[in-house]
């Protein structure tokens, strides 16, 4: 199979996953124009579990390093299956939850403070599995990131002084699921073997336990679509079947699935030479994709006082400065 053998190929990798965590939600936007949000999310991970699929027996197939998808599925434990299977339980709760926060706070508010939360608690938990990378550049990063959604929350503050459709409960929300978020790659991780060139028996490679984590997730969405459905549907969703939405949207929201699907590739296969913090953590910058997006192509923050445009160039500083310690952590 396919692995990465050097640090700076996995710093590269892990730009890939942050550019791909930071912009799926483009197609949420896009999609949730026209289709329930309860479609399109249904629709987001089946594109999950495809993408898995496909890199499974393609790249997770070939080659002499590790074993083969099939080979590794075969031969892993129960405890590593389950292991994988929970942290796409845990994943769908918490990414509804960012879903929701979306809706109804917007894209460049949502994800800064619900994924900003879920990077500061992930770095502490997964360094805590594997403990690779300087301790005191790793804290400064994650305090920076810290300040960062401080910056975000003072900005969305500033907002509702002049727009009253600004929803604190968007905001509450976001904070719940970016918690949630902090647990779902630690769970994922323990299912994996330490060495993906020799992967000791029983434990799985990032391709294989990226499979079961998209099951957990498909499998677990109806337990979670009615709090979708509650929050973040719009009057006319009863009225819309899945089989009433064309293709082409459909199609969309399979496409965000797989490109937040390949992000998570990346971010797997980089964790062996960076190590579960760094790699997560560099992953999880992708807030600062998804505030691009928002305020420069969505205009969420259009006709905002000028304080909060100066609280999002301080968040914007403050994430690239706790990104460049996190990478220097190593």
């Amino acid at each position: 199979m396919f692995i990465i053998s050097h640090y700076p190929l996995a710093v590269v990798v892990c730009f890939l996953t942050m550019l791909c965590w930071g912009s799926w939600a483009n197609t949420q936007k896009l999609a949730t124009q026209s289709v329930p949000t309860t479609i399109f999310y249904r629709d987001y991970t089946y594109g999950i579990l495809i993408l898995s699929l496909l890199l499974a027996f393609t790249l997770g197939s070939f080659g002499t390093s590790g074993r083969s998808f099939l080979t590794d599925i075969k031969q892993g434990d129960t405890q590593s299956i389950l292991f994988a299977l929970v942290g796409g339980f845990v994943f769908n709760i918490a990414n509804v939850l960012i879903v929701i926060g979306i809706e109804l706070a917007g894209l460049s508010v949502a994800m800064p403070v619900g994924i900003g939360l879920a990077l500061i608690l992930g770095v502490v938990v997964n360094y805590i599995l594997s403990p690779v990378g300087n301790i005191s550049l790793l804290s400064g990063g994650v305090f920076s990131i810290f300040l960062a959604i401080v910056f975000s929350a003072l900005a969305y503050r500033a907002k509702a002084t002049t727009d009253g459709s600004v929803s604190t409960q968007g905001l509450i929300i976001s904070l719940v699921g970016g918690f949630l978020m902090s647990f779902f790659f630690y769970f994922v991780a323990r299912a994996m073997a330490p060495d993906f060139a020799n992967p000791g028996p029983g434990l799985l490679t990032p391709y294989t336990a990226l499979v079961l984590f998209a099951l957990g997730v498909v499998v677990s969405t109806p337990v979670f679509l009615p709090i979708l459905r509650r929050y973040a549907s719009k009057p006319a969703d009863g009225e819309i079947d899945y089989s009433d939405v064309s293709r082409r949207n459909h199609r969309i929201g399979m496409l965000g699935g797989m490109v937040w699907c390949l992000g998570m590739a990346s971010s797997l296969l980089a964790s062996g030479e960076a190590g579960y913090a760094i790699s997560y953590g560099l992953g999880q910058g992708a807030t600062i994709i998804a505030v691009l997006w928002g305020v420069f192509i969505w205009h969420e923050f259009k006709g905002a006082p000028a304080t909060s445009n100066r609280y999002l160039t301080l968040m914007g500083l403050c994430y690239v400065l706790g990104l460049a310690l996190i990478i220097y952590a190593k």
